[in-house]
């Protein structure tokens, strides 16, 4: 589940009234293929940007690379698509720089992503769940890029319109921890452990704010239940190192 994820759900054409558009059921299609064979897709898009498919075109063959976990050459697409839409004055090229945003997220390039999230949030056209994971995102992007008071603004709208996402949550606990608001870490690490307590990385963040109040039983809980539920992720192995702070002694 804390992984980048790229709202590909927002990739879907809008439904068109009367006659199907040729262009939305050819990047239909491109975005089916897209799911099962990447690179027929990213072949397919290839070929429509080739016969001037536009930002349809752009778009799929983001989706296409992002299915190959090619986050950069994906994010150039994502930007291209959410420019050409613009410029035809289409409502989705919020949704293209979000995706943009997320991608270039994936690449470890946060500033990129603030970049194309500021976009994407500028026009007022998301709203609902593609509006709380935008802020998500853009929170993803303040912390990595060492803002934590603009990080706290962005994950308090995604609590309230991503509020069904575990990682909206999670985030929101782990940054109040950082920032020793110990209350708030609190209560949003419970919000993220009702929706996902089966996440190794929502038990080791519950460990670490449990440690944090002094709780040593409900820490060694959390971590013990992070290492259980995926032995081999990174979180386990930083609930296995937090663990060893209650080792015996040498010699005890």
């Amino acid at each position: 589940m804390i992984l980048p994820l790229l709202l590909l759900a927002a990739a879907q054409a809008t439904p068109q009234a009367g006659p199907p558009d040729p262009a939305e059921q050819r990047f239909d299609h491109c975005v089916d293929l897209a799911s099962g064979d990447p690179s027929g897709a990213e072949k397919a898009a290839g070929q429509w940007l080739r016969d001037g498919g536009g930002f349809l075109a752009h778009q799929c063959l983001g989706i296409a690379y992002a299915s190959e976990l090619r986050w950069t050459a994906a994010a150039a697409e994502f930007e291209a698509a959410a420019q050409g839409a613009e410029n035809a004055h289409d409502k989705r090229s919020a949704n293209y720089w979000a995706q943009a945003g997320n991608a270039w997220l994936a690449t470890g390039e946060p500033m990129k992503a603030r970049a194309a999230l500021n976009a994407a949030l500028a026009g007022g056209t998301l709203t609902g769940l593609q509006r709380g994971e935008a802020n998500l995102d853009r929170a993803r992007a303040f912390v990595a890029s060492g803002d934590l008071a603009d990080a706290r603004v962005d994950l308090d709208h995604a609590i309230v319109d991503a509020a069904d996402d575990p990682l909206a949550w999670l985030l929101s606990a782990t940054l109040a921890r950082r920032m020793k608001d110990l209350p708030r870490a609190q209560k949003d690490i419970a919000e993220a452990v009702h929706r996902a307590g089966d996440d190794a990385s929502v038990q080791l963040e519950a460990g670490n704010i449990a440690a944090l109040a002094g709780d040593e039983a409900g820490a060694k809980t959390a971590w013990s239940r992070a290492v259980a539920i995926r032995p081999d992720s990174e979180a386990a192995r930083n609930a296995r190192n937090a663990l060893k702070q209650f080792d015996p002694a040498p010699g005890k």
